[in-house]
């Protein structure tokens, strides 16, 4: 596994594995959405799931992550080794970046330079080199299907660091936008959130959206990994190619869950690898 830390390029680094190796070796990265607090209104359960997953999501401060908070997740981040990545948002406090906006390329460009960057000094000053970037919420979202909002959003990554993995739905216009701009891409999948036929993940507005069972989950992640394919809402079997698998820290049951998927994990023969940078 690559450390968050380190600097060698593959394959000089005896450490480090290349996205392929993934792929072929049985593996998956868990990332976890994290340091979204803010003043005094908390949220998520950071310290319970950050011992098991190895890469995660930084609140740069549009949805959640005042200045303090960001401090402190990067440094516990840090203490467990696990990849810091920022995970910027639509300008939105009091909707926890959830709801979309009307928003330009350009828009989405400078929002997302601006908190990368924030986020990137907080690391620096904590000797921490940034290793991904993934869009929060609407913002996730709307670049999903959207391919001019999805380019600006990867030009802006590319502009900040180019060494940045993108983090982004499977098979939406964010991964292959960070591609054709010579980024490397984790393609994401979801334990807790279901699925619609076209690959997207259903609205939180929507019965359903969110899979609360354990098992349920554990299953889902498996075929997922294992065999590439998600079992949507309809029924219907859907292609997906998992690179990084997002897990929830704002739910009840958040370090159960975590507990029992890396057990499965394990006994499934799936190691769990940060996604190497380019």
């Amino acid at each position: 596994m690559r450390s968050p830390n380190c600097r060698t390029r593959w394959p000089r680094c005896a450490r480090c594995s290349t996205l392929e190796d993934i792929r072929m070796s049985s593996a998956i990265d868990l990332n976890c959405d994290m340091g979204e607090s803010y003043g005094a209104w908390h949220m998520g359960n950071d310290e319970a799931v950050l011992e098991f997953v190895s890469s995660a999501n930084v609140a740069c401060g549009f949805h959640g992550g005042d200045p303090s908070t960001m401090r402190k997740t990067v440094a516990a981040a840090r203490s467990r080794n696990v990849a810091v990545g920022a995970h910027p948002s639509l300008p939105d406090l009091v909707g926890f970046g959830r709801r979309a906006m009307q928003i330009t390329p350009q828009e989405a460009y400078d929002m997302v330079v601006y908190q990368v960057g924030a986020l990137a000094a907080v690391a620096a000053s904590q000797g921490v080199r940034l290793h991904h970037v993934k869009p929060h919420g609407a913002l996730y979202n709307m670049a999903a299907k959207d391919a001019a909002l999805a380019q600006a959003i990867c030009r802006a990554v590319r502009d900040v660091d180019a060494s940045l993995v993108l983090y982004g739905l499977a098979g939406s216009h964010l991964v292959s936008e960070a591609e054709q701009l010579g980024l490397t891409a984790a393609h994401e999948v979801f334990a807790d959130r279901s699925y619609q036929d076209d690959g997207s993940l259903t609205p939180r507005s929507q019965p359903g959206a969110m899979i609360e069972d354990v098992d349920t989950s554990l299953a889902q992640v498996l075929r997922m990994v294992q065999e590439g394919v998600v079992r949507a809402a309809s029924g219907r079997d859907v292609p997906v190619r998992a690179d990084t698998l997002c897990i929830h820290g704002d739910q009840p049951n958040a370090r159960v869950f975590a507990q029992a998927l890396r057990a499965a994990l394990a006994k499934a023969g799936i190691a769990v690898r940060t996604v190497p940078q380019a």
